[in-house]
């Protein structure tokens, strides 16, 4: 068995455009991926044209610093990791400069040099990153917009100019950048640009990120019509885990919408699709009460050990960390605070009723003006755990009654995703589906119940319709085993 992966990026068949000069590469000078396209397509591989935008990068020395607004970093780091023994510190800040009607004047009188105005880029670009151009032509009302002048690293002077895409000429380019207060003296070390690129549609991908006809061959990241960074890091991981697997001969890897925004991710482009490049956002989960930063690693650690990817070290401090809530959440379930004057000065200061009887330490910690840190001085007997123990207690009773149901919530839904569908079934052929529903169930092929649902244009009666029919279908195939 053999396997291999897409991650194309932006580079496959990627054309390059700075005003009025086009040609073919890859993002930062690197040459584009020619020839696939061509081949993929020829092997039925249905493929569509998407853009994206990057700002240019100026020299530290050039910008004047005190015209612009400081942005520090937190002062309280959370890292990304669990297992991160000691909080990174914040070394550098960002800043921000305004642009102005000025800026605004040079962009719009050259416009007709900009690829995407004038007709030369047809590719759809990211709804949510428009370029500096598309923001002034569309939100003509507002006499500024900001830019995010943001260090490109720790040991280069290269600063990042976020929030000012373009795909104007060079010397537009460096004419509007002096206009903003703190840039007048920039200078460009990379000129921004924008980029046209070949993706495919996700629609053909299963949830493995393999492609349905084309067994062993998976796309990862922007090749699968998202945008970059983490969208296409968190693809990579799934195409690249599924192909291993594959090739080991073991069961598929699926993170599902109620485990992680990566499932999230994936389901939204294998069931939906993408019409412009995909943008992960909080937003588009129906569980994010339940897909916290908090308990990331209670969802996905045991995950992890599965692949092999936990070390024993690592687990044991896991299971440490999920016996210690459990037992502070008994602690606080059970622990009783007698009304006390000290007790009721914190709660009157925090805005909250006084106490006339005893009450449970979980129910004063339910309370939304009450925090573990404010119960400090009364609580005597609190064990010496760590702040994520504490906090997640404090979720968990404070959210409570919601959780549960969103709990509930997800465990329908994956009783409907236990409900397989039949890959080599005509939708077409079922009586009771509407003309749509069945188009459009033929083209995804739905793995189960569940992710037919959340096909645009299958409707919940489509969804009954399915499920009668299912049922009738496993009915026939018990009866002819009896047979």
């Amino acid at each position: 068995v053999k396997a291999a992966i897409i991650a194309s990026g932006t580079h496959l068949n990627g054309e390059i455009h700075v005003g009025e000069i086009s040609y073919p590469g890859g993002p930062d000078g690197v040459a584009p991926a020619a020839g696939l396209s061509a081949s993929l397509e020829e092997h039925g591989i249905h493929l569509r044209r998407f853009k994206t935008g990057t700002p240019a990068r100026v020299h530290r020395r050039s910008i004047d610093f005190s015209q612009l607004e400081e942005q520090k970093g937190d002062e309280k780091v959370v890292p990304f990791s669990f297992a991160a023994k000691e909080p990174p510190k914040n070394l550098v800040s960002c800043h921000i400069a305004y642009t102005n009607a000025e800026t605004h004047r040079i962009i719009l009188e050259n416009l007709d040099k900009s690829p995407i105005y004038s007709g030369r880029i047809h590719a759809i670009g990211p709804r949510y990153c428009p370029s500096i151009e598309d923001k002034i032509v569309r939100f003509s009302d507002k006499p500024r917009h900001q830019c995010f002048v943001e260090p490109m690293g720790l040991d280069t002077e290269e600063m990042y100019l976020q929030g000012l895409s373009s795909s104007l000429p060079e010397d537009v380019q460096v004419e509007f950048y002096h206009t903003i207060p703190g840039l007048e003296h920039a200078q460009i070390m990379r000129t921004a640009y924008a980029i046209e690129y070949d993706c495919c549609d996700p629609l053909q991908l299963s949830a493995t990120l393999e492609f349905r006809d084309w067994p062993g061959l998976y796309g990862a990241g922007q090749f699968n019509g998202s945008s970059g960074y983490e969208e296409a890091a968190a693809q990579g991981f799934v195409a690249g885990v599924n192909a291993a697997r594959k090739v080991q001969g073991k069961e598929p890897f699926v993170l599902d919408r109620a485990s992680s925004y990566i499932g999230t991710l994936i389901d939204d482009l294998i069931t939906k699709g993408a019409s412009d490049p995909y943008r992960m956002m909080t937003s588009r989960s129906e569980y994010r009460l339940v897909l916290r930063q908090d308990n990331a690693d209670e969802r996905l650690t045991p995950l992890g050990r599965e692949l092999g990817l936990i070390s024993d070290r690592r687990w044991e401090k896991f299971q440490r960390k999920q016996e210690q809530k459990q037992a502070e959440l008994k602690r606080v379930q059970k622990t009783t605070l007698p009304p006390s004057q000290e007790l009721n000065d914190i709660l009157v200061s925090r805005g909250t009723s006084p106490l006339t009887t005893g009450a449970k330490l979980a129910d004063l910690l339910k309370r939304p003006q009450i925090t573990y840190k404010d119960l400090t001085p009364v609580d005597k007997d609190r064990p010496p755990y760590s702040t994520a123990v504490f906090e997640a207690v404090e979720i968990e009773l404070k959210y409570e009654g919601y959780i549960k149901r969103q709990r509930a919530d997800i465990e329908e839904a994956r009783r409907l995703e236990r409900k397989r569908l039949p890959q080599d079934v005509d939708y077409s052929a079922i009586q009771g589906l509407r003309l749509e529903a069945g188009e459009k169930l033929n083209k995804v092929k739905p793995e189960n119940i569940g992710q037919a649902g959340r096909i645009s244009g299958v409707s919940p009666a489509d969804i009954s319709v399915l499920l009668i029919w299912l049922a009738a279908q496993e009915r026939q195939q018990r009866e002819g085993a009896d047979q």
